[in-house]
This record gives C-alpha cells, structure tokens and sequence, in this order.
C-alpha cells in the first residue's frame, strides 16, 4: 500500500507555480473588489435615492419608500423568487445585508417548522405501506433541514459563508428528497405537498442566494492574498491534530471493537452505535474486525465526528439487501448511513446483495457534511452509492453498479478511485453518475478527478459517463483514465431523446485512455468536452469543496489541485 508520503510530488512547492498562484490571486482580489464595490454602490444608491425622494416630498404629505425597502429590493433582485423575498423580509427595520439575511433564515426556519407535522399527518390519509415509508423519509430530511437552519441562525455570516452555503444548499436537498421520495411511490399527494412546501423552499432558495451572491463576495474580500505551505506540502489551512487517523502506520487505538467471533468488545456495528455519544466534538473511534456484518446501519445527525476502519476494503464488509421492490424507498435502502459531521471511513467495505433485479438499493449514503473515504470499497448494481447532501471527499474506493451508481446533490470530489461499471439486466444501459442540483446557487455537483473508469466485468451493454437528474445538474470528469467500454456519446438525457436544459454543467478535462476521446459526444448546450484549465480547477478539492480546512484534520492524503 502507498503511503501518505510516497505519492508522486507530494511535500513539492513549485516556485514558477506558486508565483502563478500568487498573479492568480491577485487578479481575483481585484475582480473580487470591483464586484463588491459595484454590489454596495447599487444598494447604497437606491438606499440615497429613497431618502432624497423622501426628503422631497416631506411637504407634500406623500408616504414614500423607506431606505429598508430599497435596500431590500436591491437584495432581492439577485434572488430566483424576488416577489416572496421581499414580501418575507419587508418587516426588517435594517438596510444591513447581513441582518436582512439573517432575518431571511429565520423566515426559512418558522416556515419549515410550520410543515413539519405533516409527515404524521399525512400518514393517517393513508393504508399504502409504500407512501407511509415514504412520508417517513419526508420526516427525517425536514427533521435534519431545521438543525441546519438552526445551525445557521447561531452562526456569524461573515465567518461562516461556505458552512452557510452548504447548509442552506443541503436544506433545499432534503426538501428535494422528500418529494422525490413520494414521487418514486405514486403517492396520490406530491403535488399537494409541493405546494405545501412551496413556501420554505422559495424563502430557502431567497437565503442562499443571499449569501452566494453577496455575503460571498465580501466573504471573499476578506480572503488572506497569499497561500502559505506547511510542512509535507499542506497549505495553511491543514490542522494536523488528527493527521495519524489516517495514515497507513497508523496505531489507533479504537473507543470500541467490533468482532463477530467475540474477540472485540461486541458483535455488531449496532451495538458500537449504541456507545456512541451525542453530539461529541471529540473523534469516536470504531475498529471492525475482518468478517462480514449483515445488518443496517444508520448513524443519525445528531453522531459527530465518527471514524469507522478495518481490516481492509475487502476483508471487512457490511452488507444489507434492502431494496425498493420489496418496498422500501431508495432513500432507506442503505446499508449504511450516516448523516452526523464529520464523519470518516477507512478500510471497510459496504455493500447491498439485493441484485440487479431489486433496481434500486443503496450500498452506502451519507448526509454527513465534511465526511472522508479512504480506501473503503461500495459494491452493489443500481443507485450504489447515494452521496446525498454537504461535503464528501472520496479517496482510493472501489466503486460498482450498473444505473446511477454514484448519485446525489452533495459537493463530492472522488480522487484516485477505481469506478467499475458492471454488466446490467437485458435491455438495461450504464450510466455511472446521476447529479441532482435543483438551484443554480447549490454549491453541489460530481467532480472525478484522477480516477480510473474500467469495467468490472464482461460488460457489453451500453455505458454512460452519467445523465442530468435536475436542471443545474453539475458533473466533470477530468485527468481520468476511460476505458474503450464507454458509448462514444459518453452521456445521455434523463428523458430519452429530450435534450437536458442548457442550466446543466457537463464537462470534461485531459482525460485518458481509449474512451476519453470527445469527438463524438453529446452536442448539449450544457455539455462541454474539453473544459479550460481555469473551468477545471473550479472542481477541485482546493476550490470545490469549499470550506475544505477540515480535509487536513482527517488526514487523509488529497491533492489540492
């Protein structure tokens, strides 16, 4: 096994590089400035516009528009939904960006707390076991979405802007996902609950866009101009207290084993759940013995900063078999779950047996913001693993499935694995990714980096490179190894022969090998085969996870451009 210092350039500083970087930065302060500047001297002027107006016509008994009002115009006009926010935020007695936006979150949060019985509710409407599994994936996500509203109320704007931008874009996930839900079992009320929902996804969509497209970018001014380097080629942003966890020599020493022969403290990963304290800042540490675990597993939002391991990706697995056939939604599926931050896997393997015939059955999901996957292996056919919301870093894992095998509205970066797609049933295509982001300011989207994409098996059906599940659906495939395998088209439409919406972004960036060629791809006006240097390096670890301080602490090795 490669060691985290035996990696090719790894510790390097190159000068002519850095001397790049630095122009580089330079040029985005001054970009940065110029679209701040611009920003504040709209608001201003229509707030100076408004009282001049005010002023003048204090004689003539004429009630005219407030400061506030202007200001919360002006804000509201960089927004999808203007017309509900500034119907939602005129109660404001401030022109200040930062506390219209908080105001906006509390909006987000009362009307989402307004719907959060109707889970329950709807539940006694109905006898179908299906919707009432259903309604019950409904209850978690708008469970989880008011803890990251709640979590973004507590914070401080200014200091926090990619924390906010992923809660608020993973709020807008989980009530995504509860329609979803209730799409995939025809229940007879999806459009009702839309409807239901229409409220607290608009007021969300409002408040990230506030924090995209104006705390952002004086966020952004604040940013330091100049990158320093650590020691073994980190940048400054690495904390080294948790280096060790992940390293191949490794001594950790567990809070709890696992061994299904006795040897261990317990038998089960449920019972090491079970010991798991709540809300912990410090790491709990879970050593799963060699063997196979057949049982699922959920780790709850409220189980922070979990590392599971074993004794390797093959010789270590959790397995489960459920499966929307047999009626549960794709959404519980999972063998294994997580959804508390932090979260880290390392050595283990997760794995759904239901086949190819039980469609879709989730290997692994996790919800959990900041998680890291190093050498661990997700083996299963359709919808394998399910990367459903905040950040995710993948790392040397082995990938398998057959449809949409790697799915899900987080920001994900999968560097250095091994994707196998496998042989499907007759009259079935491959299609490796399937993104699902809804509002063009999610900070969410697939970016495959440095992988290697050959098949499993004797595959020969048609594969795919993946297929826009939503209108800003986000995926780049760049400097990975494609096998010969792959449809010259490389991608394909979500609805057969219908063009995705131009809101897409498709690309790809010096890829290799014999499937890589762009010559006959798809000609998508979302879609494009040979992306910049610049477009690329958007995707990223060191840009696209944005926020991506918490990489270094879990020591995992990862390439930063």
């Amino acid at each position: 096994m490669d060691t985290v210092q035996s990696f090719k350039g790894y510790g390097k500083v190159d000068e002519l590089e850095q001397a790049a970087f630095r122009r580089k930065t330079r040029k985005r302060i001054i970009i940065l400035s110029i679209s701040l500047l611009l920003l504040l001297v709209l608001i201003i002027g229509v707030v100076a516009g408004t009282l001049a107006h005010r002023n003048n016509n204090t004689n003539s008994g004429q009630v005219p528009a407030t400061s506030t009002a202007a200001a919360i115009k002006s804000i509201c006009s960089l927004t999808q939904y203007p017309n509900s926010c500034y119907t939602s935020l005129e109660s404001s007695n401030s022109s200040n960006p930062e506390k219209i936006f908080k105001l906006s979150l509390m909006v987000v949060l009362n009307s989402l707390e307004k719907i959060s019985t109707f889970p329950d509710e709807y539940a006694e409407r109905t006898e179908d076991p299906l919707v009432k599994e259903a309604l019950k994936v409904c209850g978690a996500v708008l469970n989880d979405a008011v803890d990251y509203l709640n979590d973004a109320v507590s914070s401080k704007p200014l200091s926090r802007i990619d924390d906010l931008k992923t809660w608020l874009s993973t709020v807008l996930t989980d009530q995504e996902t509860c329609l979803d839900a209730l799409k995939e079992v025809n229940a007879t009320y999806v459009d009702e609950t839309a409807l239901l929902m229409k409220n607290s996804t608009q007021f969300a969509s409002n408040s990230l866009a506030i924090v995209s497209r104006i705390l952002g970018k004086i966020g952004d001014f604040k940013i330091p101009i100049h990158r320093r380097l650590l020691g073994e080629g980190f940048p400054a942003w690495v904390a080294a207290s948790e280096r060790r966890l992940l390293q191949e020599s490794a001594a950790i020493k567990p809070d709890v084993t696992v061994a299904a022969d006795g040897t261990g403290d317990v038998r089960t990963i449920n019972e090491a759940v079970a010991r798991i304290p709540k809300k912990s800042e410090t790491r709990f540490v879970i050593y799963v013995k060699a063997g196979e675990y057949v049982e699922n597993v959920v780790l709850e939002k409220s189980y922070w900063n979990v590392m599971i391991y074993g004794d390797g990706k093959t010789a270590t697995i959790v397995s489960g078999s459920k499966n929307f056939v047999d009626g549960t939604p794709t959404f519980s599926t999972a063998t294994f779950a997580v959804a508390g931050k932090g979260f880290i896997a390392r050595d283990i393997g997760f794995r759904n047996t239901a086949g190819a015939a039980k469609h879709q059955a989730v290997a692994f999901r996790s919800g959990s913001d900041q998680s890291v996957f190093y050498r661990c292996s997700f083996d299963a056919f359709q919808d394998t693993l399910y990367a459903h919301s905040n950040r995710q870093f993948y790392r040397e894992c082995d990938i398998t499935g057959t449809i949409d095998f790697i799915f899900g509205n987080s920001a994900v970066v999968f560097q250095n694995c091994n994707i196998l797609p496998r042989q499907p049933m007759s009259n079935q295509f491959v299609t490796i990714t399937a993104q699902g982001k809804k509002d063009p300011n999610q900070n969410t989207g697939i970016s495959i980096q440095r992988c290697t994409i050959s098949p499993l098996d004797a595959l020969t059906a048609p594969t795919y490179l993946g297929r826009p599940w939503k209108d800003y659906s986000t995926t780049v495939i760049m400097e990975t190894s494609i096998g010969g395998f792959l449809d010259p088209k490389g991608w394909i439409s979500w609805v057969s022969n219908v063009d995705p919406p131009n809101t897409i972004l498709y690309g790809e960036y010096q890829n290799t090998g014999p499937g890589a060629g762009t010559g006959n791809r798809v000609s998508w006006a979302g879609y494009k085969p040979s992306l910049t240097a610049a477009e690329a390096s958007k995707y990223n670890v060191d840009s696209f996870i944005e926020g991506h301080s918490w990489l270094p602490a879990t020591s995992v090795t990862f390439d930063s451009t």
